[in-house]
């Protein structure tokens, strides 16, 4: 039916949508008949859609097929649903193949078809690959995508490649498989690595200690210190501490930053992610939003490491826009079409200077500054948000004596074994607790009898409010986690409340 004949003549192929993280069933409904010949794309579709007949005509000529002289119409199902993207380039054309017999109809059974299409025929990769293969898996357990696209994993055999729309006319046998290469491996099995290792940070060990304990109890951490401190070095190593990606996390970790359009090879390789905003970022830019709703940087830091350097120099708005989905490790953005909902479990690493010239406090320099102005810039941070910082650690400048040197502290090997032994000693203590001390950060802590009284005693002189006490009970049995005590004793307790001061000078 390529030519000129006219008869009605409906098909169906299997689609989806993004919205958020998750891929939507789509039903590209693809009909012929009589009439004036074009394209005409239905279905709560935003106007970009309307491009695709373009494509869509263009590849069809291009791949050897013809473009049926017949009025097509496109029905994107369901109706109430509000579909973007050029992804469903493919599923038309497809469509269109099958309903003038060009192609083997068996092509859309129990498939799901995705991909934009080049004038020239060429399927091209687009953002969400992650989602809609796992929602093919859960549908119809078979995915065609673009063989240029990244995914490849635990998933990859039921995932079908194609280049160039001409190879359906071999129908699904003609197209490659996701799995490449002759061990038939994914990159999913590799070992994460890196070249950047906490020995090459010089004269900096109570900074790495601090790291330590910030990494193995989830802690949010600010380091604060004049510039040339090594602060930014510190954070950038923070990801290699970290306990190897889970194959949950890094399948989550994978599905944000593919529905965010971001390169995914150092997460399918097993390193986590490391996001680092400048502060002249937006709220939207931070937490995410925009049309379509796209994740922030806090969901593409999910399961790694947020870097925010700086700290003052950010708005207000964007740093208390941080408060809540510390606390639930997501973030909800509620637009008139529904609510937005993406997983947001960083680990928070800030740096801040002193004050705005940077050199309050620091040996050798002289601050510059008048108290007005050190007072307002300490006070950018916001009382809430330091709230939810448990490790505030100074980091002074480091000797130049020793940085000539070269001399040689605390390695990344060695922080992550120390990282990973208190993680498996907090995990398996609270194995053993009951759902009520859970709930209790003091009585979970087990502390002994002198440091329970000596918190006691602080609390009081410092007026610690009700979540300082608990995150310093956490930290504190962090610290004890680290050193391997069963209880927290007083020397653990006095390094938390360290831990805990604001002053920034």
């Amino acid at each position: 039916m390529a030519g000129g004949d006219s008869a009605d003549v409906s098909v169906c192929v299997m689609s989806a949508t993004l919205r958020g993280v998750e891929a939507l069933p789509i039903t590209v409904e693809v009909s012929l008949s009589g009439g004036i010949p074009g394209i005409d794309v239905i279905g709560t579709r935003d106007p970009s859609i309307l491009e695709a007949r373009s494509r869509v005509r263009c590849a069809i000529n291009s791949a050897g097929f013809e473009m049926p002289r017949l009025k097509v119409t496109v029905n994107l199902a369901p109706g109430d649903v509000r579909k973007s993207g050029t992804a469903f380039d493919l599923p038309i054309a497809v469509g269109i193949l099958i309903a003038t017999r060009q192609v083997n109809p068996r092509i859309a059974d129990e498939a799901l078809f995705f991909g934009e299409l080049a004038l020239d025929g060429r399927v091209c990769p687009g953002r969400g690959e992650a989602a809609y293969v796992l929602l093919a898996e859960k549908l119809c357990g078979l995915a065609v995508l673009s063989d240029l696209t990244e995914l490849v994993g635990p998933s990859a055999e039921r995932v079908r490649l194609i280049s160039n729309l001409s190879q359906l006319r071999e129908g699904l046998d003609g197209l490659g498989l996701a799995v490449r290469g002759t061990s038939g491996q994914s990159p999913l099995a590799s070992t994460p690595s890196s070249n950047l290792d906490f020995v090459d940070v010089v004269d900096q060990e109570m900074a790495k200690r601090a790291m330590v304990i910030a990494a193995s109890g989830r802690h949010g951490m600010l380091m604060v210190g004049p510039p040339g401190a090594g602060k930014t070095m510190l954070a950038r190593r923070m990801p290699g501490i970290l306990p190897p990606l889970t194959e949950e996390e890094r399948a989550e970790a994978l599905l944000v930053h593919s529905v965010a359009g971001q390169p995914i090879e150092a997460i399918a390789r097993g390193v986590r992610p490391f996001r680092a905003p400048h502060h002249s970022i937006s709220a939207g830019g931070l937490v995410g939003g925009g049309r379509p709703v796209l994740p922030g940087e806090i969901s593409l830091a999910d399961k790694g490491v947020l870097f925010l350097d700086e700290l003052p120099e950010f708005a207000n708005n964007v740093l208390q826009s941080l408060r809540q989905p510390m606390e639930d490790r997501e973030v909800r953005i509620v637009r008139v079409d529904g609510v937005y909902t993406f997983p947001c479990d960083f680990q928070l690493v800030a740096a801040a200077n002193p004050c705005p010239c940077g050199h309050l406090g620091d040996p050798g320099y002289q601050c510059t500054c008048a108290p007005s102005r050190v007072q307002s810039y300490q006070a950018k941070i916001g009382g809430p948000l330091m709230d939810r910082i448990d490790v505030v650690c100074d980091v002074a400048r480091p000797s130049s004596d020793k940085v000539i040197k070269g001399r040689v502290g605390l390695g990344t090997a060695e922080m992550a074994l120390m990282v990973t032994e208190a993680r498996e000693r907090a995990d398996w203590r609270r194995s053993r607790l009951d759902e009520r001390d859970l709930r209790d950060p003091v009585a979970s802590a087990h502390m002994g009898p002198e440091a329970l009284e000596t918190f006691e005693a602080y609390a009081r002189r410092l007026c610690l409010g009700g979540r300082a006490i608990a995150r310093v009970a956490r930290v504190a049995r962090t610290v004890a986690d680290v050193e391997g005590h069963d209880e927290v004793v007083t020397g653990d307790l006095v390094e938390a409340l360290g831990f805990r001061s604001r002053n920034m000078g």
